[in-house]
């Protein structure tokens, strides 16, 4: 056996190897490099898929600074690595992946649900975010007046081309929400909708 088979050189440890190192590290520089590292070009899918699989394991790991899992979780478009931050103790990380666009609608879906309100609202403003999970959340009696005003356009000044059904569904439904202002009561009483606008003029 030659010296260099027995002494594998580093760049080649094993995947797993690497990822468990880097999942338990408590090297917040280290970490922190490796969360900024630019991505290899995705021509080549092994160099691409071990990056991609590695940053998971910096995501779900806590010593990682929150500002670079705050960025992750804002720029990476890939499920396996939002899963992680998507239950990230820091209400700003969870926030951060809750707004990203690139995020599979069952994820944000998921966060519609979270504890803290600034993540349920950065969900429920996500375009990915399902009708079904919208409708949900305009029925929310804990709902801000600030996501029901917003949620209360849509399908009127906000994505105009969405399914007329399900948007009315949505703004009749934050008519009839104890939280909505007067001021959002006042536009949905004027609403193209008969049902809205009947909701709208009970309160």
């Amino acid at each position: 056996m030659s010296h260099d088979a027995a002494q594998p050189d580093a760049d080649f440890e094993p995947l797993t190897a690497t990822y468990e190192r880097l999942r338990h590290s408590t090297d917040s520089a280290e970490l922190s490099e490796f969360a900024r590292r630019p991505l290899p070009d995705r021509s080549d899918q092994a160099a691409f898929s071990r990056a991609t699989a590695l940053l998971e394991a910096v995501a779900g790991n806590n010593h990682t600074p929150v500002e670079d899992r705050i960025m992750l979780a804002q720029t990476m478009p890939f499920p396996n690595v939002l899963v992680k931050l998507s239950v990230d103790d820091s209400p700003e990380v969870r926030r951060a992946v809750a707004a990203n666009e690139d995020d599979k609608n069952w994820l944000v879906g998921r966060l519609t649900k979270d504890a803290v309100p600034e993540v349920r609202d950065a969900a429920l403003r996500n375009k990915r975010t399902s009708w079904k999970m919208r409708l949900e959340g305009a029925q929310n009696p804990d709902l801000d007046a600030a996501t029901l005003d917003w949620l209360s356009e849509l399908g009127v000044t906000r994505e105009e081309g969405a399914p007329v059904i399900l948007a009315t569904m949505v703004r009749r439904a934050v008519a009839l929400n104890p939280n909505t202002s007067e001021e959002t009561l006042a536009r949905l009483r004027e609403d193209p909708a008969p049902e809205v606008v009947k909701a709208a003029s009970r309160r």
